[in-house]
Parts: structure tokens; sequence; C-alpha cells
């Protein structure tokens, strides 16, 4: 081939058109200049001269040994690898990636790294990270601060979400965080929709639900842990219901207040509860005084009356026992058993009262009897 020869190849546009130099160059298509082929313009030819002029065009800069046909294969095998190439992707750690065939589920990558997924439109991947700690505000948004100093870390209340009804017909001011991760990528892609606000609409109706069921000091004070399990408990339980693939992780009371417009009457309320719980507390350290005294005195007069129980039923036995012995005694020994009955009944008889025996035959003869006249008188 002569310089010549390679030199007008170089010159020749591959789609037929005129040397760079003509001073009525055409366009690549072929079309003439502005003004001719009846006033059209840069109009295009018909369908048919385009690809006559392109095939005529690559056979002039491609080799001798190679036609345009082969050319269109070879471009067409480009193509086709680049597309089959942009089928590769990269699981990043912490993330899974969920796989769709024309729409429908297929497979979830679990495994970090390289994986390959047939190219779009056939299949699509979607990339989840499971591993990322998520929270909502309930109740409250929060102002985050910008980088140039606009905003101040705040907090500023939604009393449509943190103004809630306790039962004992109070309101409360409550704003809470709902932490939580995924626990299954597909299900959350698929089975819900709207994931982030299902997720908000369900947390508020689990904290409503419990509020509803707790009185307001409770939930002020000394409740919060108790309140922020149930509430917890039952958002898992919708959620699980729903196959949502959402794990929630914790539930945090930020804020329980009572509203400003039931504060002063909730601290008059608290006042007497107050003293109500001071007058039962005094009430109950008496009783706790009185008690044990009472329980002795009882205990002790219970002792003594078993114990006079027993020593009259004991004395009652030893008579009963006395009488049989004496009545034995009686029937072997009449006359000596009465005598002995009149001299013991003596005895007793005469054993405390006073007397005075005169012994006649000790010269007690000379007795003057005394008659007290004054007493007769009176």
């Amino acid at each position: 081939m002569s310089k010549d020869d390679d030199k007008g190849r170089k010159n020749k546009n591959p789609w037929g058109s005129n040397n760079s130099s003509d001073k009525n160059k055409s366009n690549p298509w072929g079309t003439p200049p502005s003004g001719g082929n009846g006033g059209r313009g840069n109009e295009p030819q018909d369908l048919d001269d385009l690809i006559k002029n392109a095939q005529e065009g690559l056979r002039e800069v491609l080799p001798n040994n190679m036609n345009g046909g082969v050319a269109v294969i070879l471009l067409i095998l480009a193509m086709i690898t680049l597309w089959l190439a942009s089928g590769f992707h990269i699981i990043n750690p912490g993330e899974y990636g969920v796989i769709q065939r024309f729409g429908a589920w297929s497979r979830t990558q679990t495994d970090e790294g390289l994986g390959y997924h047939l190219p779009a439109p056939i299949e699509k991947i979607t990339k989840v990270n499971v591993n990322q700690q998520r929270s909502m505000s309930i109740g409250y948004t929060e102002n985050i601060p910008s980088r140039r100093g606009g905003l101040l870390a705040s907090k500023t209340g939604v009393q449509g979400e943190s103004l809630m009804l306790t039962a004992d017909k109070n309101i409360v001011d409550l704003h809470m965080t709902i932490q939580w991760d995924i626990k299954s990528a597909e299900d959350f892609l698929f089975q819900i929709k709207d994931q982030e606000n299902t997720i908000k609409k369900v947390s508020e109706s689990a904290i409503r639900e419990v509020v509803g069921q707790t009185e307001m000091f409770t939930i002020i004070t000394t409740g919060r842990v108790v309140v922020e399990a149930k509430v917890k408990e039952i958002i898992q339980a919708n959620l699980d219901e729903y196959n949502s693939g959402v794990n929630i992780k914790q539930v945090i009371i930020q804020k329980a207040e009572v509203h400003p417009d039931v504060q002063r009457a909730f601290q008059d309320v608290q006042s007497a509860n107050q003293d109500a719980e001071n007058t039962e507390n005094i009430a109950r350290a008496y009783r706790e005084e009185i008690l044990p005294v009472a329980r002795g005195q009882a205990t002790k007069i219970e002792q003594e009356a078993k114990a006079y129980k027993q020593s009259q039923i004991a004395k009652s036995t030893g008579d009963a026992e006395r009488f049989k012995s004496i009545y034995r005694a009686y029937l072997k020994g009449k006359d000596v058993t009465k005598e002995r009955l009149y001299i013991e009944t003596m005895e007793e008889v005469l054993g405390n009262a006073e007397k005075i025996i005169i012994d006649s035959k000790a010269g007690g003869s000379g007795v003057v009897p005394y008659l007290p006249l004054n007493e007769l008188k009176r």
C-alpha cells in the first residue's frame, strides 16, 4: 500500500463524507450542505442510505481482511461484556444484599465482599445495613446544629404526640426514643411499606396503650423502667405480627412531666396524697406499738385461764378421790368415821373464831355475867 493511499484513507470519513479540506464538505450522514436537497438543510437521508454509507465507511477504515459484519459483531460482543460486568457488586461490612429477579425476591447475600447478580433488567440488588443502630423520637423533634453554628442542639416538643391520658385521668407530657435495627433485610423491604412511618405509628399506639393503663405518678417517678419494658414488649409483638424484620433494641423515656396547664392542681393532689400517707404511717406506727402489748396481755390471760382450769380440775379430782377414800373408811368403821368427820368439821368451823374457854374445874364459877344495858336502851 502506498503512502498516498494510506494518506487518503486517513482523510476518508468512515461515514462516507468528503475530505475535510473540501469547501463544500458535507455532514457525517452524507447529506448536502444547507440549501441543497430541495431546501431541507441538514435533514438526514433515508435509513437505507445511512446503513449503506456506514457499511462503506467501516470497510474503508478496517483492515483489508476484516469486513463490516465482523466489526459489528465485535462491537456487540463488547457491549454484552460491559453489560455482564455491570452485575458485579461489593457488600460492605454490616450490609446484606437483597437480590430481586424480575421484581421478585431471589436470594440475600449475607457475606461481605465481591458478589455477582445478573445485570438489569433481569436482577436488581438492594443493599441494607443491618448493623446500623437506628432511632426515632416520639413526642419531640431534635434540632441538630449546623456546621456553621446556625442552630444549637435542642428538642422541640410535638404536642400531638407527647400529650397522653393516664389511667387516673391526668395528662402527661412524654418524650420517648425508640432504638431499633434490622434482623431480616428481605422482610424489612417487602413485608411492610413506608417502614419508618409504620414503626412510628406502631410505637405511638403501644405507648398510649401502656400510659392509659398506668397512673401518672408512677410514670413520672419510679415506674419508668416498667413502662419502658411494657412498651418495648408490645411494639416488638406487633411488628413481629407484621413480619416487619425489625428488632426493637431499647425504649427510653427522655422526659415525663405533668402538663403545665394542670401543674398546680397536680401539686395540690400530691400534697393531699402526702398528708394522707403521713397520717396512715402514724396510724400504722401506733398499731404496731399497741398490738404487741395487747397480744401479750391476751396471751397472759389465756395462760392464767388455762392454769386456773387445771387447778380446779386437779382440786375437784382430789376432792372426789378424798371423798371416795373416806367413804371406803366409813364402810369399814362407821362410828370412828363419824367422830373423825365431826372433829374435822368443828376444827374447820371454830378454827378462825374468837372464843374464850372457861374451865369450871379450874375455879371458873366466879364469873359474873355482863349485861350491856346501854346497848339495850339504844
